[in-house]
């Protein structure tokens, strides 16, 4: 049973909605998490922690990276070690701060992430292949206004 099951006409559609929404992103993500782990030998966590390496070419701290991860240190400490290991990132000093460093990815690192990432974005294409270019315009837009929504109620 999805999350979506739960929820009954009763309901409000706006509750209905979020179920929904929940239910497609856990589909998604679990059929990528499956082709990352079948076709990559990896895992979600870390091809999020290359991506964000990916974007920051000179590197990033490790409270950087567990802020842009939204996980613990000691998560991303973890993967960090098993990718350092496998020589796909590596470990900078940061200049006057003895206690601090940059991890960025090797160029071995950054060839398997290029090559996941061509993966990964086919896969995301397949999960939205069910709607027209104008429908996923109209989805994207719609969402952009509850992002917006909710973010100035967080603010408020």
């Amino acid at each position: 049973m999805d999350m979506e099951a739960r929820a009954h006409s009763e309901h409000p559609e706006a509750l209905r909605l979020w179920l929904r929404l929940l239910t497609c992103t856990q589909i998604v993500e679990k059929r990528v998490r499956s082709r990352l782990r079948e076709r990559f030998d990896t895992t979600l966590p870390r091809f999020d922690l290359m991506a964000q390496l990916e974007r920051s070419p000179e590197g990033l701290k490790m409270n950087e990276l567990s802020r842009r991860m939204m996980v613990t240190g000691g998560n991303v400490t973890g993967i960090t070690d098993q990718l350092a290991a496998e020589g796909l990132v590596d470990r900078v000093d940061v200049a006057g701060d003895r206690r601090a460093y940059r991890v960025r990815l090797t160029a071995k690192g950054r060839k398997l992430f290029n090559e996941m990432a061509r993966q990964h974005e086919s896969w995301i294409v397949e999960a939205f292949a069910g709607l027209s270019e104008k429908e996923i315009a109209t989805l994207h837009k719609l969402l952009g206004k509850v992002k917006e929504h909710s973010r100035a109620a967080e603010a408020a």
